[in-house]
């Protein structure tokens, strides 16, 4: 595979171990604490923003150029799989508001992927 291709699995996976341990973070928050549990689309938002930003970062840092593209890459590419998990996996249904969250996810990777690249000492 190209550099390229394995710069953005690698955002890819560092992404998605980024939302587990903070999937496990808020899990053992809501059961240690008195956090209740309308709270917890602001920590899925939170986890999920982060998580992207970093993942574009390491893609766009690894790259080495074109930060935007392959940064945006690797949000289109983990929203997509968490669409078809969430649809095959729970039988969630395909909403209006999903294009939101895919814009959302393109964005937040491609500012990662820039920040990446300015980061990268591959210039």
């Amino acid at each position: 595979m190209r550099s390229s291709t394995m710069s953005v699995l690698t955002g890819l996976l560092i992404t998605f171990g980024l939302v587990l341990i903070g999937a496990l973070l808020t899990a053992m928050l809501l059961a240690f604490t008195e956090v209740r549990e309308n709270t917890l689309p602001y920590f899925t938002y939170a986890i999920n923003t982060i998580s992207l930003l970093i993942g574009g970062i390491v893609t766009g840092r690894r790259c080495g150029g074109k930060g935007w593209y392959y940064g945006g890459l690797t949000g289109l590419a983990y929203f997509s799989l968490v669409l078809l998990i969430g649809f095959l996996g729970f039988d969630a249904p395909m909403q209006a508001i999903t294009l939101l969250y895919i814009i959302g996810a393109f964005l937040i990777s491609a500012l990662g992927g820039v920040i990446g690249v300015n980061m990268s000492t591959r210039r």
